[in-house]
């Protein structure tokens, strides 16, 4: 690639970041644009809980992640693997470790030592970074009528005129910190197919009692089993005072949020012991109770956590006298949810610029020259690695996308 070619990103998450690295890798001048003070800042959020960079599966497990999404992000996963991931954190110097679920880490758990690294091996690649730099449209200018970018910076607006220009804005999840979906109707407004925004990996609305909620919000459900349309997960839900979240929950979310959408609510049936089958469950709770309470005796008959006892009780009627159907009742609690969180609270987003509106090299067809990355694309992918993992791949086929077609012009 020409080093004078100007490739401009727009968004500093870890697509466009990414994006950036591989033009300026290749020869070529990347400047970074970012709305906000500072850039990566849901990264950075990502990190606090522990940055789980990519997930260890095997191949054909993983790409089924993606849904229907899954052939077009398997040709990115080709180009940047979670063994290339890998490579890349250690090549940072920050070394990862693979969990007994499988997830992937970094040694320190934290986003800030790795991004940290980063930017300075970008610093040294010569790739610029603009912050408080917002991007708000595009349009054809001058003789050559060459595309131009309009940014609105705290010196007012700026006119650059790249020679290539890579979008990595986000979808629309925890907008404060960045990623509002503003750029929906700028690209509607170029010709641009683009699926409604909508939340990702939430939570969803349960009615608990006030009893219930007041005790047990903010409380796990441990090693439990959720179930809908045909489909179990297994892991861990978190009780809220609005409902129910957490990992098992967002593993199951578009096929509950199609389903909320669809009919005003779902069903969620909870295994509270998936380890232990309906028989031996209740033979473990025919044995007698002897002074125990009923939570205390199911704590020890059941292996059933107060939390769990309670949603137990939440469950219309009393607690089944008899083992079996109180076994039935363990093995399959269940609750109505009543609708799902926003944009505002979700961890991803679903929608954007529908896959066929961009070729193999992330090139919009109907703006040559402007190529797409990260969460702006439709796809979507339930955590445990996998939504960090297409960011970082799709920025590399979006940079590298940039840097062929500029040396093919």
């Amino acid at each position: 690639m020409d080093a004078m070619k100007t490739v401009h990103v727009i968004g500093a998450g870890p697509a466009g970041l990414m994006a950036a690295e591989r033009l300026a890798q290749a020869g070529g001048r990347a400047v970074v644009h970012e709305a906000m003070p500072s850039v990566a800042r849901k990264f950075l959020m990502a990190g606090r809980g522990g940055l789980n960079l990519t997930h260890s599966e095997p191949s054909e497990a993983f790409v089924a992640r993606y849904g229907e999404a899954a052939p077009t992000v398997a040709r990115w996963l080709e180009r940047f693997s979670p063994t290339h991931l890998v490579g890349w954190a250690e090549g940072l110097g920050q070394t990862t470790f693979t969990g007994s679920s499988g997830r992937v880490f970094p040694q320190t758990m934290k986003a800030s030592p790795l991004l940290r690294a980063w930017l300075g091996r970008l610093a040294d690649l010569g790739v610029e970074v603009r912050t408080r730099s917002r991007w708000t449209g595009a349009r054809l200018g001058g003789d050559d009528n060459r595309l131009e970018l309009v940014l609105a910076t705290p010196e007012g607006e700026r006119i650059e005129r790249p020679d290539a220009v890579v979008l990595a804005l986000g979808g629309a999840s925890w907008p404060r910190l960045g990623s509002d979906g503003a750029w929906t109707d700028q690209l509607a407004a170029a010709g641009v197919e683009v699926a409604p925004l909508t939340a990702s990996n939430m939570g969803f609305d349960v009615a608990w009692s006030p009893v219930f909620a007041d005790r047990f919000a903010g409380q796990p459900l441990k090693n439990v089993a959720l179930s809908h349309a045909g489909r179990t997960v297994r892991g861990e839900a978190m009780v809220t005072r609005y409902g129910l979240e957490g990992g098992a929950v967002y593993a199951l979310s578009a096929a509950l949020r199609e389903t909320v959408a669809r009919d005003g609510a779902a069903e969620l049936v909870v295994d509270l012991r998936p380890d232990l089958g309906e028989a031996a469950l209740a033979a473990r709770l025919a044995r007698p109770r002897g002074k125990d309470s009923v939570s205390n005796w199911l704590r020890k008959a059941a292996g059933l956590s107060p939390a769990a006892v309670g949603l137990l009780r939440e469950i219309p009627g009393d607690i089944p006298a008899g083992a079996e159907k109180l076994a039935k009742r363990i093995k399959a609690v269940r609750l109505r949810l009543a609708g799902a969180q926003g944009l505002a609270r979700a961890i991803s987003s679903a929608g954007g610029v529908r896959l066929d509106q961009v070729d193999e090299r992330l090139m919009l067809k109907a703006v040559p020259g402007v190529f797409v990355a990260g969460e702006m694309l439709d796809w979507e992918a339930p955590t445990g690695g996998y939504l960090l993992q297409a960011c970082f791949a799709s920025g590399v086929v979006a940079g590298e996308g940039a840097r062929d077609w500029l040396a093919e012009r």
